[in-house]
């Protein structure tokens, strides 16, 4: 009987995962590692994987921009390689910005567990932006913590209040149509883009290896791996 239920629970785990990618700005890498471990306490115990696209350190050799975090997280989205990405820097408005500035991503600015709750519930996002620098302090790791428990606590898109659910669900589909006309097709923002930006972001190590592993099949993905073959 247990082993029954521990099959249904690995099965539910399956059906129910999500890539979650981790993407640092230079400023703030050096927190990559506190980011990574309170979001794997909340998400492995989901069944959801996190992949960490770096930086990992302010050593690392390759440095990432806000904007090029931004990038990131257009291309992880667009082409099916996370599911949804955790991202910030020192204050969380530039990232969040830049993210936002491309299409099919939906970031919020996330300081708090209820900024992270309502977000889910009621923008029903697939990114966020964290401030990693600006109130960062005594206790910030249980802060990060409960936001993830709170973003991944519910089914997103649930409403809040809960009677609001119905008029929040169309507002969100109304969005996501006025984004298809305000943005360009992320194919087209990558044959246009500053190719020194597209080199630097798809040749990052963690990148490479990571976006070969998970990308889906399509249009997106199959440009940024020949790409990265030029």
């Amino acid at each position: 009987m247990q082993y029954i239920e521990k099959l249904k629970r690995d099965l539910e785990g399956k059906k129910n995962s999500m890539k979650i990618a981790v993407i640092n700005e230079n400023s703030q890498a050096d927190k990559n590692s506190i980011i990574v471990n309170e979001l794997k306490k909340v998400a492995e115990a989901k069944g959801y994987e996190v992949y960490n696209y770096g930086m990992c350190s302010s050593n690392d050799e390759n440095q990432i921009t806000y904007v090029e975090a931004g990038l990131c997280t257009a291309i992880l989205i667009n082409s099916g390689a996370a599911d949804f990405v955790v991202t910030g820097c020192g204050t969380g408005e530039g990232a969040m910005l830049a993210a936002n500035s491309f299409p099919n991503v939906l970031c919020g600015h996330i300081c708090d567990p209820s900024d992270a709750y309502m977000f889910s519930q009621i923008n029903d996002g697939n990114a966020i932006s964290i401030p990693f620098a600006k109130g960062f302090g005594w206790g910030a790791e249980l802060n990060l913590r409960y936001i993830f428990e709170k973003l991944f606590e519910e089914k997103p898109g649930n409403g809040y209040p809960k009677e609001r659910a119905i008029p929040e669900q169309k507002n969100k589909k109304i969005l996501d149509n006025v984004k298809k006309i305000t943005h360009n097709e992320m194919l087209d923002i990558l044959e246009n883009i500053d190719k020194e930006l597209l080199d630097h972001v798809v040749n990052l190590k963690n990148f490479k290896k990571l976006f070969k592993e998970n990308a889906k099949e399509g249009e997106i993905s199959q440009f940024i791996l020949n790409y990265m073959n030029k």
